[in-house]
Parts: C-alpha cells; sequence; structure tokens
C-alpha cells in the first residue's frame, strides 16, 4: 500500500454509515472464508474455535482501521491519513483488533489463550491476523482511493460541463446579437420610426438576457419572455409577414431550462422558414409534457408555416439541422441531458416545420 506524504491533506472524512454497514458485512464475509479455511486444514477442531476466533479478531480490527482514520486529516490523492498515521494506523489496529478479539473469544469460551497449552494456537493467529489485516487493509484501501478519483473525475466533468455550456451561450449570444444589428442598420435608413421600435425592443431584450444569462438555468417563462422580445424585434423589421403566438401552461412556467436553449429555433424558423416566403407567415412556441420511459419529459416545440424542410428527413443533421443555431442546441442539450435529451425537426404534410425538442421534465442539470 502506497501512502503519498506529499499530497494535500484534506480534514477527516465524515462517516458514511451505509458505508461502514457495507464495510462491516465485507468483514464479517471475509471472517467467515478465514474460519472456513482453517476449518479445512484442522478438521479435528470444532467449527465454532475458528469461527468465533476469526470474526472477533477481524471485526475489532476493521473497527480500529476503518474508524480510526476519522481521526486523521486524508490526503486529497488517496482518501487515506496522509503521511505516518497512514502507515501507523493498519499496525496499530491489527494489534489491537488481535490483543481485542482474542481476549473476547477467550472470554467466550472460558480460557486463556496464553498459557503454555494456546502458546502452538496462538503462533498460528497472529500470522493468519497478519496476513488477513494486510489484505484488507489493502482492500478496503484500494476501494477509497478508487471512490476518491472517481469523485475527482465527477468533479472535473461537472466543471468541464459547466465551462462548456458557457462557451457555447457566449457563442449564441453574438450570434444573435450581429443578426439583430445588421437589421437595425437597414431600418435606420429606411424606416427611423421602425428602428427606434426595434431598438426599445432590442433594450429589453439584453435588460433581461444580461440578468439571468449568467445561471446555468432558468425559469421557462424568462425563456418564453425573451423569446417574445426578441420576436417583437423581428416584427418590426418584417412587419405584417410575421405573426406569432406563445402557449405556456401555467403548471410549467417554473420549470428550470438552460438559458436560450430556444432562440437559436426561432431565429432558424424564420430565417430558412418564414423569411423566403414573400408573404412571410405564422410562427408557434408550444410547451407540454408527455411521458416517457424514464418518467416525464418536457417538450418544447417551434412550429412556424414557412417553405418547409422540403425533401429533409426529419432527424437529418446535414441540412437545416446543420445550421450553427442548431448544431449549437443539439450540443447542449447532449452535455446537459445526455441520450435523453433530444431535437427532432419534423416537416409539415405540406409546408411547414416543427422543431422539437425533448428533455428530462425533472432534470437537475448543471
Amino acid at each position: 500500500m502506497k501512502v503519498d506524504a506529499a499530497a494535500p491533506a484534506v480534514r477527516p472524512p465524515k462517516i458514511d454509515w451505509i458505508d461502514k454497514l457495507r464495510h462491516l458485512l465485507q468483514t464479517i464475509a471475509f471472517c467467515l472464508a478465514i474460519a472456513a479455511i482453517q476449518y479445512a486444514v484442522q478438521p479435528e477442531r470444532p467449527y465454532e474455535l475458528p469461527l468465533v476466533y476469526s470474526l472477533a479478531i477481524g471485526s475489532l480490527t476493521w473497527a480500529c482501521i476503518d474508524f480510526g482514520r476519522h481521526l486523521f486529516p486524508s490526503s486529497a490523492a488517496t482518501g487515506w491519513p496522509a503521511g505516518v498515521p497512514g502507515i501507523a494506523l493498519p499496525a496499530c489496529g491489527m494489534v489491537l483488533g488481535y490483543l481485542g478479539g482474542t481476549a473476547l473469544a477467550d472470554t467466550w469460551f472460558g480460557w486463556s489463550s496464553w498459557d503454555g497449552s494456546g502458546l502452538a494456537q496462538l503462533r498460528v493467529s497472529v500470522v493468519i491476523t497478519l496476513l488477513a489485516g494486510l489484505a484488507g487493509t489493502y482492500f478496503f484501501y484500494t476501494r477509497g482511493h478508487s471512490a476518491t478519483l472517481r469523485a475527482q473525475v465527477s468533479e472535473v466533468r461537472a466543471q468541464a460541463t459547466q465551462a462548456r455550456l458557457k462557451l457555447l451561450e457566449a457563442q449564441l449570444e453574438p450570434h444573435m446579437m450581429f443578426n439583430t444589428l445588421a437589421n437595425l442598420r437597414v431600418l435606420i435608413a429606411t424606416d427611423p420610426s421602425r428602428a427606434l421600435a426595434m431598438l426599445d425592443h432590442l433594450i429589453a431584450y439584453l435588460r433581461a438576457t444580461l440578468g439571468g444569462a449568467r445561471s446555468a438555468l432558468h425559469p421557462l417563462q424568462d425563456e418564453f419572455a425573451r423569446l417574445a422580445d426578441y420576436l417583437e424585434i423581428m416584427a418590426v423589421r418584417m412587419g405584417p409577414r410575421l405573426a406569432f403566438a406563445l402557449d405556456l401552461p401555467d403548471a410549467l412556467r417554473a420549470v428550470p431550462v438552460p438559458p436560450l436553449l430556444l432562440q437559436p429555433l426561432v431565429e432558424n424558423a424564420i430565417r430558412h422558414g418564414l423569411e423566403p416566403q414573400v408573404a412571410g407567415g405564422h410562427i408557434d412556441l408550444r410547451a407540454s409534457t408527455r411521458t416517457g420511459p424514464g418518467g416525464s419529459l418536457l417538450v418544447l416545440e417551434v412550429v412556424d408555416s414557412g417553405v418547409g424542410l422540403g425533401a429533409t428527413p426529419a432527424h437529418d443533421t446535414d441540412r437545416p439541422g446543420s445550421h450553427f443555431g442548431l448544431a449549437q442546441v443539439r450540443e447542449r442539450l447532449a452535455t446537459l441531458y445526455g441520450a435523453q435529451g433530444t431535437l427532432e425537426l419534423i416537416a409539415g404534410n405540406t409546408r411547414g416545420a416543427c422543431a422539437r425538442v425533448t428533455f428530462p421534465l425533472n432534470s437537475s442539470a448543471p
């Protein structure tokens, strides 16, 4: 067993009683195996002898080591006491466990293992205790080390996920801003009054966006409010060519969702669905739920009456789904929800399209 004395130490770990119970059951199983081996080697002796001594010595040794490690700071790298305590603890635990366990077993049988008749068996039990103690200590040490490494990997993965999502959001916000400012520049030259109305809506949108974009999640009602401001901006530019409606049930208003998740879908519907049509069209934003294999799912839909996907299959990612915004939505869903987060592009019967986002309703995404 390697103890890294140079690794930074942290405060003693808290006692996890469920984990301790699991360790105790594993120790008992180990003691039963040792007793069975002893009985197989010396069948002339009653099975009760190795059973009682093995359980008494093994349980006390485990208790001294496993509970004793909570008295010392642990290495951040291994979860085991750092430095000299990490080496001395198993040795002291085996000595105390052997002496105390032998005394308990002697009391159970009503004799002493330290008199002349029991010295030969005493030497055998010392060797067995030493070998079993080292094996058990190594077993629990490696399990604890693995658990510490898994916890560290999970923490790093969570931090990487947060950084990745912040990067994706940082890419989305300038993308939307460039489009809006380009539209605003055109209107300033052609229709100053409409440009002023667009600027007012842009200020309202930015105020809401900058207030909540730094959080990992925000209520669905805030997401819909942002989209309403954005659609108002687009309505100023497109005039009667753009109509929209938002359908958000009261029961879903407080559901947490990632910020700017639906923004690229609305942009895509306008740019690739409505703008190519002379008459424009209509956009509907809907929120609903349905039951999936793993529980309740939140379903968010952006439905447009535009030119449609044409021959593009519903899940094709090589054509409309490969646009900047949709690629980011897919990547964010995969990062946050794994395989449970999906984006579907569904063609209408004759025209139009539906972008459908689905992910777990009660997910605590980072």
